[in-house]
């Protein structure tokens, strides 16, 4: 073994200097309760996107930006002509979010720059970390706006067009803050991708591991729901006789429950936003728009949840005596990641002697954008009970360290070490 692998095989990162990074950053956009709220393409935004290119230039990094404002931070590799071995994610928030979600992933990035420098580490093929535009979809819509852009799930010319609420188009906040990159084609050739990020759930914490070895995200179908049933006195109206859209609602509720709990342990079914008309006390209710969420690992559980919804639709037309409408408005196909970067983040947290466990995503990451075009991996470590996209949102320093080692050497084993 050379020198250059010799070293490469024992590099830690520097734990305490990815966490002081963190909470640097973190005091753009800070709350009183100690999350951060930076939405995308607004001021604060740009000014995290500045602090982050300040580091990536100060490290070394070449820094362009795409057209839909991605930003990639370009360590050389010895051969630059290699496609990079890239790492990254968000630093866009939801309007009640915490200091990790995505942010973790784009200083975890710079911290294996950073590491490589203070160990001098050359690669063969270049490293990249990518700040993706719009991940949460907070102020505009789709979500995953930047990586879906660069992988062609749509188009820039439609990105650019999306508005938020207040008008304001996702090219005209582009021009704004300074991050309309030049146009022309999005994506660059990608050798690898790996993505390293907070759990988001309890699975980790629960098993008492520090990294979790993701195969796959889930495959998600989301759904408008309207139920018609007949508004009518709550007094007079015999219970036999009414046509209670909210009874139907609570019906299709836990027919929903059912059908994920049906598909243990990674199918998911949600019902996460109910109206009712009229919503009256003393009225029977005449009409429900609900939303169903369900997500699954396989496309062949997916279509199986979807097909067992419309069953269900179809019995409570029936005994209830009302009208559903079901409409699909959102399909992510299930996203299954690459064996072998899968293999390598496992075999890089037994040997760091991290205990690891293999878990699914169950959030929508831009790594199942990147996946469409390039080998990918990702990376969870625990978040404190599990809880995010939340002012409390909280990681312990030891497993985001935990995390960044296993990331940083699974990237080497990809790009390659010099001798």
């Amino acid at each position: 073994m050379t020198a250059a692998h010799a070293s490469a095989a024992t590099v830690r990162s520097n734990g305490e200097r990815l966490w002081q990074s963190l909470m640097d950053l973190a005091r753009i956009g800070a709350t009183p309760k100690g999350g951060v709220c930076r939405l995308a393409l607004t001021e604060l935004d740009r000014q995290a996107r500045d602090q982050f290119v300040r580091w990536a230039e100060e490290a070394g990094c070449s820094v362009r930006v795409d057209a839909i404002g991605n930003i990639f931070a370009r360590r050389a590799g010895s051969d630059d002509s290699l496609p990079p071995v890239m790492t990254g994610s968000h630093i866009d928030t939801q309007p009640t979010g915490g200091k990790f979600d995505g942010n973790y992933g784009v200083m975890a990035g710079l911290e294996v720059v950073r590491t490589l420098n203070a160990h001098g580490i050359q690669t063969r093929a270049p490293i990249e970390v990518a700040v993706w535009t719009n991940e949460e979809g907070s102020r505009f819509v789709p979500v995953m706006m930047g990586s879906g852009v660069f992988a062609s799930a749509f188009t820039l010319e439609h990105a650019l067009q999306q508005r938020d609420a207040q008008g304001v188009s996702v090219g005209e906040a582009l021009q704004a803050i300074g991050y309309a990159g030049p146009a022309g084609p999005a994506a660059h050739p990608v050798g690898a991708y790996f993505e390293a990020h907070i759990e988001q759930g309890p699975v980790l914490e629960t098993h008492d591991k520090v990294i979790g070895v993701v195969q796959a995200a889930l495959g998600q179908r989301w759904y408008d729901v309207t139920l018609t049933g007949m508004e009518a006195h709550a007094g007079p109206t015999p219970m036999e006789m009414r046509k209670d859209a909210l009874l139907a609602a609570s019906d299709l509720i836990a027919a929903v429950n059912r059908i994920a709990t049906d598909r243990k342990p990674h199918g998911r079914g949600t019902v996460g936003q109910l109206g009712v008309y009229p919503n009256s006390r003393n009225v029977i209710p005449g009409g429900v728009t609900m939303t169903v969420d369900l997500r699954a690992p396989d496309d062949a559980m997916l279509t199986s949840m979807d097909a067992a919804l419309k069953a269900v639709c179809a019995d409570i037309r029936a005994t209830r005596n009302v009208g559903i409408q079901l409409q699909q408005v959102v399909y992510f196909p299930p996203q299954p990641f690459t064996p072998q970067l899968v293999e390598a983040v496992r075999r890089n947290a037994t040997a760091l002697g991290y205990s690891a466990m293999d878990v699914v995503s169950g959030a929508g990451h831009d790594a199942v954008y990147v996946a469409r075009l390039a080998p990918t991996a990702m990376i969870f470590v625990p978040c404190a009970d599990g809880i995010s996209h939340n002012e409390i949102e909280d990681a312990e320093p030891a497993h985001l360290e935990a995390g960044c080692n296993v990331l940083l050497r699974a990237m080497l084993d990809t790009a390659g070490v010099v001798a």
